[in-house]
C-alpha cells in the first residue's frame, strides 16, 4: 500500500503566492523563461532558471547557476518569501480549466515506494535529464517543484477533499495568465491528517506517474543516495520522501499529444496516400479542420488539406496494451514502414505537438513550410495508462499530455530536516 506522508512546507504569503508561483521548468527554454520572470522579483523561475540572472550564454548546468539558484533560495527565505510551515500538513492543490477542475492531495511520497514498485510508471526516462534535476536537487536540499501524480479514485477521501474545499476559504486563490484557475488550501487538523494517511495506507495498493518521471526518477535515486551515506539512517529523514500532487484517476484528463513531420522520404502526395490506403481507409476532408473522434481514427493535414484516417482491422492488436494505442498504430503503419522514422526520441525529422495547442497549430506549421504533414491522434485514457502501468509496460515517446501543468512554488518540500 502507498506511503503519502504529511511534511512542513515551505510557502509564499498570499499576497505574492500569484506572482511567485511559475510553470515547471521542463517546459520553456531560458529565453522563454526569462520572459516570463522579467520584472517580477518574486518569480520561482529565479530559482529553477537560475541561468536568466546571469549573462547571456551561460551554461544552465554550470557550477554558476547552481549555486546562483542556491543564492536566490536562501534570499527567498531571508526575505520570507518562502516560510515554513510550524508542523507538518497536507495541502490541497485545485486547478480550473474552463469547465473542468481537478483536486489533489499534496504529500509526500516515499522514494522506497518508486524502487519497490509501488509508486508505477509507465515511461522511460533519460539519465542524463535525470542528472540535472539530482544536481539542483543536491545543491538546493529541496524538492522545489512538485510531481503529478494519479490513483484509483478512493471515495473516502474523496469525502474528505469535499469537505474542506466546501467548507474552507482556501489559502491561495488565482488565474494564471494562460486563464487556468488556481487554489490551495492547507490541511491542519491532526485528525484528518492522521487519517488521510491511514486512507492511503490501508486504501491506495499503488500510485502512478502521470507527468515528471525525471524529477521522480532523480528524487528516488537522491534517497538511495544519502541512504548510503547516512550511517545513521533511519528511515524517517526528509530525504526519504518528495513532493508529490495525488489526483484521483477519475478528475483527469489526458489531451491529444500531435506529431508533425518534415519530409515524405522521397515521396509524392499521390505516392503517399497510396501507400497509407494500404492500412488506412483514406478520405479528403477539405479544408476545415478535421478532429479525430474515436480510438484508431486519425486526422491528417498534407498540402492544404485535412483528412480522415481510419485505421483497418489488423493494423491494431486489441489484447496488447502498446498495441492497441493510436501512437503505436501510427508508428508501424506509417513512421517505420514509410516514412523511415524509427527512434522517436533522436530523429530529427519529427516533432510534437500538445494538444493544449489545438490542431491549427499543426496546419500552421505545415503551412508554414517548415513541416510537411501533420497527424492528430486520439487522446490516450487513463485507465489505457493505468493498465500499462500496472502491466510493467511502457508507453511510447510523447504519447501523453497532461494540462493545466503544476505550478511551482505553492509549497516547497525541504530535505534538511
Amino acid at each position: 500500500m502507498s506511503i503519502v506522508k504529511p511534511f512542513r512546507g515551505w510557502r509564499p504569503p498570499k499576497e505574492i503566492a500569484a506572482a511567485l508561483s511559475c510553470l515547471p521548468y521542463d517546459v520553456m527554454n531560458s529565453e522563454e523563461a526569462a520572459i516570463m520572470a522579467a520584472g517580477n522579483k518574486h518569480s520561482l523561475l529565479r530559482i529553477t532558471h537560475a541561468e536568466i540572472e546571469m549573462p547571456p550564454g551561460t551554461d544552465s548546468h554550470s557550477r554558476e547557476v547552481y549555486e546562483k539558484a542556491v543564492g536566490n533560495l536562501r534570499q527567498f527565505k531571508e526575505e520570507k518569501w518562502l516560510a515554513e510551515d510550524p508542523a507538518p500538513h497536507y495541502y490541497i492543490y485545485a486547478q480550473t480549466m474552463g469547465e473542468r477542475t481537478q483536486y489533489g492531495l499534496v504529500g509526500c511520497a516515499a522514494c522506497t515506494d518508486y524502487e519497490d514498485g509501488i509508486i508505477r510508471k509507465h515511461e522511460l526516462t533519460r539519465p542524463d535529464k535525470e542528472e540535472d534535476r539530482m544536481v539542483l536537487t543536491r545543491y538546493l536540499n529541496a524538492n522545489i517543484e512538485p510531481v503529478f501524480f494519479t490513483y484509483k479514485a478512493e471515495p473516502e477521501l474523496d469525502l474528505i477533499v469535499n469537505h474542506i474545499v466546501s467548507t474552507q476559504e482556501p489559502e491561495y486563490a488565482f488565474t494564471s495568465v494562460d486563464g487556468f484557475g488556481h487554489q490551495f488550501w492547507v490541511i491542519s487538523n491532526p485528525e484528518v491528517i492522521a487519517e488521510i494517511e491511514k486512507l492511503f495506507r490501508e486504501k491506495v495498493p499503488y500510485t502512478y506517474v502521470a507527468d515528471g518521471h525525471h524529477r521522480t526518477a532523480a528524487a528516488a535515486r537522491i534517497g538511495s543516495e544519502r541512504r548510503l551515506n547516512n550511517p545513521g539512517h533511519t528511515g524517517s529523514e526528509a530525504y526519504n520522501f518528495f513532493m508529490a500532487v495525488h489526483f484521483p484517476d477519475n478528475q483527469l484528463q489526458i489531451m491529444d499529444y500531435n506529431r508533425v513531420i518534415r519530409d515524405l522520404n522521397g515521396l509524392s502526395t499521390q505516392e503517399f496516400l497510396d501507400k497509407l490506403s494500404g492500412s488506412f481507409v483514406v478520405e479528403n476532408k477539405g479544408k476545415e479542420i478535421c478532429k479525430p473522434e474515436e480510438l484508431h481514427t486519425f486526422s491528417m493535414y498534407l498540402d492544404g488539406n485535412w483528412y480522415q484516417l481510419k485505421a483497418l482491422p489488423g493494423t491494431y492488436r486489441d489484447d496488447d496494451p502498446i498495441g492497441i494505442l493510436d501512437v503505436t498504430v501510427l508508428s508501424e503503419q506509417v513512421l517505420e514502414p514509410i516514412l523511415e522514422i524509427g527512434d522517436l526520441r533522436t530523429s530529427k525529422r519529427i516533432d510534437f505537438v500538445g494538444g493544449i495547442r489545438g490542431l491549427g497549430e499543426l496546419s500552421k506549421r505545415v503551412d508554414s513550410g517548415e513541416m510537411k504533414v501533420a497527424f492528430a491522434l486520439f487522446p490516450v485514457s487513463l485507465s489505457q495508462l493505468i493498465t500499462i502501468a500496472d502491466s510493467g509496460n511502457i508507453m511510447p515517446p510523447k504519447t501523453t499530455w497532461f494540462e493545466p501543468k503544476l505550478r511551482s512554488g505553492l509549497v516547497v518540500h525541504s530535505l534538511e530536516i
